[in-house]
């Protein structure tokens, strides 16, 4: 096959799965239990600029966001460590994995989220606003289709939480166990959840992260104690298959504050 030939029928291809992309997305979007998908985003700063963040992001990133119907958008900071940079945590919500995978085309033809984030969006080499941005796509779960949106309006604590598994099988089985029998005792003892996502894409593959909310950390400990002291979960974990020494090899556990204008 000619050069030419293949590169045209390449092209031809990637438009054909992407219009198959977008025609199950758009049916994905019309089912009502149909899952969500999460994006997060960890963005290591510089020192002094999260104050230039929180203004694109406020101002810029989520009004944009708004007006192509994608949200609702959290913002957390990370308690840094002493003399550590800043870290802030950015959870998207999205209808579809097209919605993900288009979101950075869109913005860039926004002339009003150009407007707006023009400070951010400038930033010299000579002086960033970050190192990186670590990014992660996530589906919901069965049990957990859709995000639980805490009331913005009051205080409240996030706790984030990564479950690495050895290799996809055990990654499946945590998840079953959300699925089958774990949520029902998170809900009882007060480990509140706002989404439990099955990592697609990122680092730490294969995991299960998911998050929970709590008025302050004071209930936090004590949720936690409550589940631990909990019969039925008990007797869960005692279940050979679900051992957390056979499924779960590392678990990443992170305390979040919601920024004023964070919509999670």
């Amino acid at each position: 096959m000619k050069r030419r030939t293949f590169v045209k029928s390449s092209v031809a291809a990637c438009l054909t799965g992407a219009a198959a992309l977008s025609r199950n997305s758009a049916a994905a979007d019309a089912e009502p239990h149909a899952r969500e998908y999460y994006e997060l985003r960890t963005y290591t700063l510089k020192d002094g600029k999260q104050p230039l963040l929180d203004d694109y992001l406020s101002k810029a990133f989520i009004p944009a966001l708004e007006r192509l119907g994608i949200g609702p958008v959290g913002v957390f900071t990370e308690k840094a460590d002493a003399g550590g940079p800043a870290v802030v945590h950015v959870l998207i919500v999205f209808r579809s994995p097209d919605q993900a995978a288009t979101l950075s085309e869109r913005l860039a033809a926004d002339p009003e989220h150009q407007k707006a984030g023009a400070d951010y969006l400038a930033a010299p080499a000579s002086d960033p606003v970050y190192d990186r941005i670590e990014i992660s796509l996530h589906g919901a779960i069965a049990v957990l289709p859709k995000l639980e949106k805490p009331d913005t309006t009051k205080p409240r604590l996030l706790n984030l939480r990564i479950y690495e598994s050895h290799n996809e099988r055990a990654a499946r089985k945590k998840i079953e166990m959300f699925n089958e029998h774990e949520l029902p005792i998170f809900r009882r003892v007060g480990l509140n959840p706002v989404f439990f996502g099955e990592t697609l894409i990122g680092s730490k593959m294969p995991n299960l992260t998911y998050m929970l909310v709590f008025p302050d950390d004071a209930e936090r400990k004590a949720a936690w104690g409550r589940f631990g002291a909990d019969d039925a979960w008990k007797k869960l974990k005692a279940v050979p298959e679900y051992a957390d020494k056979e499924i779960v090899s590392h678990i990443t556990n992170k305390l979040l504050t919601p920024a004023p204008y964070s919509g999670i």
